[in-house]
């Protein structure tokens, strides 16, 4: 299995999964042209798509252009029959999929195989974008039994120990690390914003990241966790030294050897390859067309501040 992070932020989301021949995206919270400049910058490109997965319905997540992509190519989207109504409501790209039997349901904790060697599990989560979901995503078996498993949690304000266990011996866990508090606190924000980020349904500091992370590592096979990749950080309210600080003292406290990759916003990460007999390592970085319907504009919903 292969994971990058194509973008990472209130800018928009879009993280790339490929197992075997088979590649998925979380997310398509960027156009189509740019999801493909930033595929290629890491040598693929949509036709190495053959589905997306949608967490929710705030729109750094999804764009309308996207899903009328998805519609030409034929490329199925999955998401929660929570997200229909939103959808429905101002993308032509969402009702063109629906209208020809590429929309797929998920249901919260049900496994659902996206490929004969690629199964997945919703997770709900709480944030105010009504039904909201991680993934846990695992390879087909080896040799032995084992397979890659993948963890994925972003845009969430709090958590708790069912989210750990469910989250407990992945090789990669993707984890929100939005803002730290000092910083959001004495921002120039104005009070409801900051109350809504530090909220319960608002998003992860780097604080509450490590505990979510300290709490599924003591769940885990020790050294079955090798890869932390540090999601959706506020450029206004947090620095990468200081979520990359925050978990490397707890890995060091805890002696475990896991490689930390923080995402960006504006360029793809390196690609993270699962490899069972790989140590862990630090990657190195490698160098709207409307429908005839009358719809309303996609809007600014709060997930477009981080």
């Amino acid at each position: 299995m292969r994971f990058t992070v194509l973008a990472s932020g209130s800018g928009g989301n879009v993280c790339s999964i490929e197992s075997a021949d088979f590649g998925l995206l979380i997310d398509a919270g960027l156009g189509p042209r740019q999801i493909a400049a930033r595929l290629q910058e890491v040598g693929r490109s949509w036709s190495s798509v053959q589905v997306v997965l949608l967490t929710h319905t705030h729109t750094d997540h999804w764009k309308d252009a996207t899903l009328q992509h998805l519609h030409r190519h034929r490329i199925p989207l999955w998401c929660h029959s929570g997200h229909h109504t939103v959808l429905r409501t101002y993308s032509d790209g969402f009702l063109a999929l629906e209208a020809a039997g590429l929309v797929r349901s998920f249901a919260p904790f049900e496994a659902f195989p996206l490929s004969p060697g690629l199964r997945c599990r919703a997770l709900p989560i709480r944030h105010d974008s009504g039904a909201t979901f991680g993934f846990r995503l695992e390879g087909g078996a080896d040799l032995f039994g084992g397979c890659n498993a993948i963890g994925y949690v972003a845009d969430l304000g709090c958590w708790d120990d069912e989210l750990a266990d469910r989250l407990a011996d992945v090789d990669l866990l993707a984890v929100e690390f939005n803002h730290d508090v000092a910083l959001e606190r004495n921002s120039k924000r104005g009070p409801r914003l900051i109350q809504r980020v530090l909220g319960d349904e608002g998003h992860l500091s780097n604080v509450q990241a490590v505990d979510l992370v300290r709490a599924v590592l003591c769940r885990s096979t020790k050294g079955r966790l090798r890869h932390l990749v540090q999601l959706h950080l506020s450029r206004e309210c947090n620095r990468p030294a200081l979520a990359r600080a925050a978990a490397r003292e707890m890995f060091d406290e805890l002696r475990v050897a896991v490689a930390i990759h923080t995402a960006k916003q504006d360029e793809p990460g390196a690609p993270i390859h699962l490899n069972g007999s790989a140590r862990p390592r630090v990657a190195a970085r490698s160098p709207r067309r409307r429908g005839s319907r009358a719809l309303p504009t996609q809007p600014s919903l709060p997930g477009l501040i981080d």
